[in-house]
Order: C-alpha cells, then structure tokens, then sequence
C-alpha cells in the first residue's frame, strides 16, 4: 500500500514539473506572437508578458543576429521555450522513475 502511495506522490510531482514548463514555454511563445505580429508595446498586458518572458528567456536573447528583428525574437525566445520543455521534461522524468 506504501509502494502505491509512493507512486502517486512521483507521478504527481512529476506533472507539476511538467506543468511548470509548459507554463514557461507558453509564455515565451506568447511573447514570440505578440511581437511577431505588432501587439501595441504601451499596453500593460504585454509589458506584463516581457517582464515574465525576459527572464525567462535566461541566456537565449541575443544569441541569434540575423538583421531581421522578429526573426531573432522568433528564434532566440522560441530556442528558451524548448528549452524549458525539454529541462523540465528531463528533470520530470528523473522524479517519476526515483
């Protein structure tokens, strides 16, 4: 009985963590769409949206310069999202299994 617990608590912490990265990679795309297609950028909700995407982002801004200012944010947000998808899912995975 102990065991099945056990298994319950993983699964759920592992979910969580699943969660907690799509959460960021969502909203690192929805940035990527509001600036791709020309949200106004005085408007509180996208001021709102790059304060949590910036950091979130990590290191991934200004690593791609191609001279086309939507693609970089396409490419260096859009490589921050994946990102997280994939840690999240890596380190989701080592809780299910231990």
């Amino acid at each position: 009985m102990s065991r099945l617990r056990t298994s319950s608590g993983r699964g759920t912490a592992s979910r969580v963590i699943s969660g907690i990265g799509a959460l960021f990679a969502f909203i690192e795309v929805l940035y990527i769409l509001m600036i791709v297609l020309g949200a106004n950028q005085g408007n509180a909700f996208f001021k709102f949206i790059q304060s949590l995407a910036e950091p979130l982002a990590l290191f991934f801004p200004g690593l791609f310069n191609t001279g086309n200012y939507n693609l970089d944010v396409f490419l260096n947000y859009g490589l921050a999202a994946v990102f997280w998808l994939v840690v999240t899912g890596l380190i989701a995975r080592a809780v299910s299994r231990y």
